[in-house]
């Protein structure tokens, strides 16, 4: 199978999906502010997408150091490629996930 099949597949589904949940949560906040509720939830929720980001980040900058790692094992023969690569972007990702944990309980 061709990847571009994938990745178009891939994308019709996660726009169709984007679409929905925007809908959903239009309606959700708009029956909120009609029932007169407080608005403070909102505010919660940029919180945590911030931390959310943080998240992400380091997630990514570690697994781009893992792909680097696993890449300049490979090219010194110290490790096959599928066991540089994977274990590289699994340990790497791991631990900046640690960091991210680490320094959100430092933030509270």
């Amino acid at each position: 199978m061709d990847l571009t099949s994938i990745f178009i597949t891939g994308i019709v589904f996660g726009t169709i999906y984007g679409i929905i949940y925007l809908l959903i949560r239009k309606k959700e906040r708009m029956a909120l502010i009609e029932k007169g509720l407080d608005a403070n939830i909102f505010m919660t929720e940029k919180i945590s997408k911030k931390r959310n980001n943080l998240k992400y980040g380091l997630l990514s900058t570690g697994v781009g150091l893992g792909i680097l790692l696993g890449n300049i094992f490979v090219n010194a023969n110290l490790l096959e490629e599928e066991v540089a690569y994977f274990s590289m972007i699994f340990l790497f990702g791991g631990i900046s996930l640690l960091i991210d944990f680490f320094l959100e309980r430092k933030m509270k």
